[in-house]
């Protein structure tokens, strides 16, 4: 593995932790920032969902700025906003300007998450390709566990915990200077002899890089001359299950109730009773449980299968949530039961990041027909940050209407429903080529069953 190879990894890393650590951080902060504002529940869930709201905007943007001004541009524009995002909101003198800033840092976490994996995917070697885009998802776990740990800590200010994301993001700024664009994008853009320099770049000394670079100006080829294509391909009948299936994914994957234990865990557990310290360690227990599973599954899914897993761990998810509900509901959350919630909490976590939570952002690079693959990944970015804000937005104040039992038991049910949604949607993709997979969509063969048999 060459060096730039290793520079690549590094910056997939660390776009992957940033966004585990900006949107994880918030959990343990929330505690200070509602003391120091003298704020209620209505203004922590803005401060939380505020950078949701930018994501949406950054995967949507992105996705159009790496088309036109290339994977590298995007990206160094990505590293400095979030430096200036994690700046503004470490220093917000106000509620309001926290969340504006929040809103800009949110901007960079969804132009990461959209580029950053199809940078890597497109500049690494093949024999690389898969464990480097991996980074990116285990960093995540990492970036959510290093957070979590900050926040049990307590005696670290919350301007500090927010502001000390700034060092990554300039490392990451600085990395990409280093690294050329994206040889595909050269090729889409005609600067053959830049994508040649690009690739060797990359790969060991005297390389010959020839065959590769035939082999993506083939691909090039193929997506500029294919029948559908981009945004207004997504529309076409023959693609839609694809984006049915990717959205509904992705919105079952947040709908789980995955944030709502990631951003909320602290304030709910202290809102009941709970220390700060007691709702802070077991914020610390979750983190380590998220980034665990997060391997084992990383670890069995292409043996076990993708469907199968989902499908395999859902159930287990909605148990738990059903039983932490039972528990609320039925007063049973004093403490002589705090070993059995925290329990259940940890299994929740285990069987929902282990499962669904690997899925939302790996369908997104292989369910979509080439051409229409940025779009569709694109779109399922922002179906996932959308949901995403709407339930940071609104679960403190259900919670305050219907009760914390009751809450836990509506995203049971929410589990349920995404249980029979992929068991009838959802096709078994594991061991299938990309090439066989927009077969089977231009065949109008996409359901479950047509992908039964040999592969």
């Amino acid at each position: 593995m060459t060096g730039s190879v290793v520079v690549v990894a590094l910056v997939s890393a660390i776009s992957g932790l940033l966004y585990g650590y900006d949107t994880g951080i918030i959990s343990g902060a929330l505690l200070q920032i509602s003391e120091e504002f003298q704020i209620g529940s209505g203004w922590e869930q803005v401060i939380a969902a505020s950078i949701l709201a930018g994501a949406v905007i950054g995967a949507l943007v992105c996705s159009r700025l790496s088309q036109r001004f290339g994977r590298k541009r995007t990206l160094l524009i990505v590293g400095v906003v979030f430096v200036l995002g994690s700046l503004g909101a470490s220093l917000a003198p106000d509620p309001e300007l926290l969340s504006a800033a929040r809103v800009v840092l949110g901007f960079a976490v969804g132009g990461a998450t959209q580029t950053a994996p199809t940078y890597v995917a497109e500049l690494a070697p093949s024999r690389y390709r898969g464990r480097l885009v991996l980074f990116f998802q285990i960093a995540i776990g990492v970036g959510i566990l290093i957070a979590t740990i900050i926040g049990a800590t307590e005696g670290v200010d919350w301007r500090v915990s927010i502001g000390a994301a700034v060092v990554p993001s300039a490392l990451m700024f600085a990395l990409m200077l280093r690294l050329p664009d994206s040889p595909r994008w050269l090729l889409k853009a005609g600067r053959e002899d830049d994508a040649r320099q690009a690739l060797e770049r990359v790969r060991p000394q005297g390389h010959d890089v020839s065959g590769e670079l035939h082999e993506v100006q083939q691909l090039v080829q193929a997506e500029s001359s294919a029948r559908t294509s981009g945004w207004r391909g997504l529309r076409e009948g023959w693609v839609r299950p694809a984006l049915v299936v990717g959205c509904g994914l992705a919105v079952f994957t947040q709908l789980s109730g995955i944030e709502m234990i990631v951003y909320y865990s602290p304030t709910i557990l202290t809102d009941n009773g709970f220390s700060d310290s007691a709702a802070l360690r077991v914020s610390v227990a979750l983190g380590a449980t998220y980034l665990v599973t997060q391997l084992i599954g990383l670890a069995i899914i292409d043996r076990v299968g993708r469907r199968r897993l989902t499908l395999l761990t859902l159930p287990g998810a909605a148990l738990a949530l059903i039983v932490l509900g039972t528990f609320f509901v039925t007063g049973n959350s004093g403490e002589a039961q705090v070993p059995y919630i925290i329990a259940t909490l940890i299994a929740f976590m285990a069987f929902t990041a282990g499962g669904i939570q690997l899925m939302g952002w790996l369908t997104g690079s292989e369910i979509y027909p080439l051409a229409t693959r940025e779009a569709g990944a694109a779109a399922q970015s922002a179906s996932l940050w959308g949901t995403n804000l709407l339930i940071t937005l609104t679960l403190l104040s259900i919670i305050d209407t219907i009760g914390t039992g009751q809450t836990f038991w509506l995203y049971a049910a929410f589990n349920i429903a995404g249980f029979v949604f992929l068991y009838r949607r959802m096709p078994e993709l594991t061991g299938r080529s990309l090439e066989q997979i927009e077969q089977k969509l231009s065949d109008g063969q996409f359901r479950p069953a047509d992908f039964a048999g040999s592969r």
